[in-house]
C-alpha cells in the first residue's frame, strides 16, 4: 500500500508547489481564454523584446492533457528532493529549477536563431514553445546520471528505466505528439547534462536569490518595454546618446525620483 498523498506532498514540497502553480496558471489561461501565442516563446517575440515569455512559456500549458503529462512526470521526478544524502535535495532542486527554466529558454531561442540565420529555415520564426517539459527533461537527465538504477513512473502504470528515459521520452513524444517541441525537449536534456556533469555548478542561496532578483527585473522591464503591461511607477527614457540609456523610477505620491545611468562601453542594455 502506497503512502498517503499528504505524506508524499510533505516529502516533495517544491514539486508540489510547482505543480500547484502550473495548474493555477492553466486554470487562469482557460478561464480568461488566453491563447498560447500570447504567453509562449517564439523567435519573433524574443527579438521584439518579449523576454518575459521565457518565464511564462515554461509555466503555461495548452491543454489539460499537456498539463497532466508534464505534471505526472514531474511528480515522479520529485524523488530528487529526497536525495539530499547524494548531493541533491530540496535546495538543489529549487536552485537548478531556476537555472533550467532560464537557460533552456535561452538555448531554444539560440537554436531558432541558428536555424533561421544559418540554414534559412524561416519556419522556426513562427514556432511557439509552451510547457514545463524542458525542465522535466532536464531533471530526467540529471537523475539518469546521478541515479541510473531509478525507474521513472508515469500515470501509475508506465515505468521507464531512468538511464534511457530522456531520449526514449524525446523520441516517444515526437512520434505520439507531432506538435511537441523537439528543440524544447532537447534543450532541457542539454542543460540537464551540463548540470549533472558539473559544467554548471556552484549554485547556492545567495546566487539563487540574486538570479531571481535579476529575473524579476528583466521580467518587469521587458513587460514595460513591450507594452504588454503598463507599470506606472517605471518610466524608460530615451537620451540623445544611445550608449547612455537612463532609467527613471518614479515614486508615487511625491516628486522625488531615482535615475540610474549606464556607463559608456558597458555593453549591456536594460530591457
Amino acid at each position: 500500500m502506497g503512502k498517503p498523498l499528504f505524506y508524499e506532498i510533505w516529502e516533495k514540497p517544491a514539486t508540489s508547489c510547482i505543480i500547484g502553480i502550473c495548474s493555477a496558471i492553466w486554470f487562469c489561461i482557460q478561464k480568461k481564454n488566453i491563447g498560447y501565442s500570447h504567453v509562449g516563446l517564439s523567435y519573433e517575440s524574443a527579438i521584439q523584446g518579449h523576454h518575459w515569455r521565457i518565464i511564462t512559456s515554461a509555466f503555461s500549458h495548452i491543454s489539460v492533457l499537456h498539463l497532466v503529462f508534464n505534471m505526472s512526470a514531474l511528480w515522479s521526478l520529485g524523488i530528487i528532493e529526497q536525495l539530499g544524502h547524494i548531493g541533491l535535495g530540496v535546495e538543489y532542486y529549487l536552485h537548478y529549477t531556476l537555472v533550467m527554466v532560464v537557460l533552456s529558454g535561452m538555448l531554444v531561442i539560440g537554436m531558432y536563431h541558428l536555424l533561421i540565420q544559418r540554414f534559412k529555415l524561416d519556419y522556426f520564426r513562427r514556432v511557439t514553445a509552451v510547457g514545463y517539459s524542458c525542465v522535466v527533461f532536464g531533471w530526467m537527465t540529471i537523475l539518469s546520471v546521478k541515479q541510473p538504477s531509478f525507474k521513472l513512473n508515469l500515470f501509475g502504470f508506465l515505468s521507464l528505466p531512468i538511464s534511457f528515459a530522456p531520449f526514449e521520452s524525446l523520441i516517444f513524444t515526437s512520434i505520439i505528439v507531432p506538435q511537441a517541441s523537439f528543440l524544447g525537449h532537447l534543450s532541457g536534456i542539454i542543460v540537464g547534462y551540463a548540470i549533472a556533469w558539473g559544467l554548471i555548478h556552484g549554485m547556492n542561496n545567495y546566487w539563487a536569490i540574486s538570479m531571481l532578483g535579476w529575473i524579476v527585473l528583466v521580467f518587469i522591464f521587458s513587460l514595460k518595454k513591450s507594452g504588454k503591461y503598463d507599470f506606472s511607477f517605471i518610466e524608460i527614457e530615451h537620451v540623445n546618446d544611445p550608449s547612455l540609456p537612463s532609467i527613471r523610477f518614479l515614486a508615487s505620491g511625491n516628486g522625488r525620483n531615482l535615475q540610474m545611468g549606464m556607463l559608456p562601453g558597458a555593453g549591456a542594455d536594460l530591457v
